[in-house]
């Protein structure tokens, strides 16, 4: 008799509490450290603190990966003799998390590690393939090894509004936010999905309503390769009129089964700021 399979992920997966249910997920969260303070994303700290501390006092938050350690712990209350667990990481090429969680499933029988060689809910759309196939009654090692097979099929980009965050936390010049201020510019940050390594694919010139609706044209739009069973449209704190515009744009190119609009967490959203959106989806 083949055991049953728990599905879990770290925090930066952001879906949210009705995805988590609805698909059985159990999430472990990262650390965030304000100051002398540390936290635990979503849990007692939730993006929009950051924004507020920032601007009171100026600081961002340092995140820091969960560790070998805290994998065991967390994951050896679902292991026994009729459970094993599947997790998916964010991706190797972003955190030490992955490798942590990879060691401490040498430590702990029943323990199958995914690197989704991604971010948010690029994870997501991975965690939720994971979730199908174990309601498909897979094992463990088959779902781990499916799901893993498919990190290179998922798309997730973002365009940021304002780089304040990303120089302030050391990941863009004072010359390069200045330029991009000067001239209205709104890079669009993409996931290389066989490392989970972030680059500036594409800036877009004018307005954010502007840029997000031809970033959704530019990704979507006579194209033939994409699935259409999902979406994610996921943001780190933006206006529903935005949302609004960039759904539209995104039904305008394609019909997909479901959209899902989802926020994205403390860890993206310490880098990125506010006003960040992006859509994510999985390729055929």
């Amino acid at each position: 008799m083949s055991k049953k399979v728990i599905l879990c992920a770290d925090s930066t997966c952001d879906l949210s509490p009705e995805l988590k249910e609805r698909y059985g997920v159990h999430t472990y969260p990262f650390h965030v450290s304000l100051g002398e303070d540390t936290y635990s994303d979503g849990v007692d700290l939730m993006p929009d603190d950051i924004y507020r501390i920032y601007h009171e006092k100026h600081i961002l938050p340092k995140t820091a990966a969960i560790n070998m350690a805290e994998y065991i712990d967390f994951c050896e209350q679902f292991i026994d003799d009729e459970h094993e667990v599947v997790y998916i990481n964010l991706g190797s090429g972003l955190s030490t998390s992955h490798n942590n969680c990879r060691l401490a499933a040498e430590e702990l029988p029943g323990l199958y590690v995914v690197d989704s060689c991604n971010l948010s809910t690029g994870m997501g759309l991975l965690v939720l393939e994971a979730a199908q196939r174990i309601a498909e009654g897979k094992s463990a090692k088959q779902v781990a090894e499916e799901v893993q097979a498919l990190a290179c099929k998922v798309e997730a980009s973002f365009v940021i509004d304002t780089l304040e965050f990303l120089h302030k936390g050391g990941r863009c010049s004072a010359l390069a936010m200045m330029g991009a201020n000067l001239l209205q510019l709104k890079p669009c940050i993409e996931v290389d999905n066989t490392s989970g390594k972030m680059g500036v694919s594409k800036k877009y010139r004018g307005s954010l309503d502007k840029a997000l609706q031809q970033y959704v044209y530019d990704r979507l739009k006579d194209r033939d390769d994409i699935r259409t069973d999902r979406i994610f449209i996921t943001h780190s704190g933006i206006s529903e009129e935005r949302i609004e515009l960039v759904r539209q744009a995104v039904c305008e190119c394609k019909q997909f089964d479901e959209i899902l609009v989802t926020r994205a967490g403390c860890t993206i959203s310490s880098h990125c700021g506010p006003n960040t959106l992006g859509i994510l989806f999985m390729t055929k």
